[in-house]
């Protein structure tokens, strides 16, 4: 998702309307996550990053899905975009599918758990100490940067395995697996500048954890 794609979201709730008329439920063929959202923010330019806002991140990583994938075209993003900022009261286009309609809203109401019943054991125990691991990260990561390369205490084994929204790759993340509450001294992460009696808890994936040697 370049700054190509972003630009557009400089038109806020235009460019909502504009993204929403042109993106045709009926035509998704591809697997499409929330972290695919995530993915795209993370693989922002540094400086492009701290320049947009929150919601224009999001926006972008939309618009830049449905370009990147096909669905729609820059020059047809940028013309309703435009007609959409020219006249606001404009409505959105509607259509689609309503047995699709009706999954997203359930899914917005309800939920979908990433708790999975598989046969999968955990590795490690209660009380148990590890290293967390340092993962190559290529797009997005569900591990905290301070916690790579640390010792902590296994504090809960969650009950289940759990899955990730979507594969996070050479990172090790996507498919079900067992995730623990790992305890961690911030005196050991940040030496001589943490408060007294604080603890530090991670919810952290199998996949970042190894045992110590």
């Amino acid at each position: 998702m370049g700054e190509a794609h972003l630009r557009h979201s400089r038109g806020d709730d235009g460019a909502e309307h504009a993204i929403a008329a042109t993106a045709d439920a009926e035509r998704l063929q591809d697997l499409w996550t929330w972290a695919d959202l995530r993915k795209g923010a993370e693989s922002l330019n540094p400086f492009d990053y701290f320049k947009y806002r929150y919601y224009e991140k999001w926006l972008g990583g939309i618009s830049g899905y449905f370009v990147d994938n096909g669905y729609i075209t820059e020059a047809e993003l940028e013309a309703r975009t435009q007609q959409i900022l020219k006249n606001p009261g404009t409505p959105p286009k509607m259509g689609g599918d309503s047995a699709i309609d009706k999954r997203v809203v359930t899914y917005l109401v309800e939920g979908d758990s990433p708790k999975r019943d598989t046969n999968m054991k955990p590795r490690f125990s209660a009380s148990e100490k590890v290293l967390v691991k340092n993962v190559p990260t290529i797009e997005h990561t569900r591990l905290p940067g301070y916690l790579r390369n640390r010792t902590g205490v296994i504090d809960t084994v969650y009950p289940g395995t759990y899955t990730y929204l979507t594969s996070t790759g050479p990172d090790g993340v996507g498919e079900a697996m067992p995730v623990y509450c790992v305890r961690f001294d911030p005196e050991a992460i940040w030496p001589g500048n943490t408060e007294k009696n604080v603890t530090i808890y991670a919810d952290l994936y199998e996949a970042y954890l190894d045992k110590l040697n």
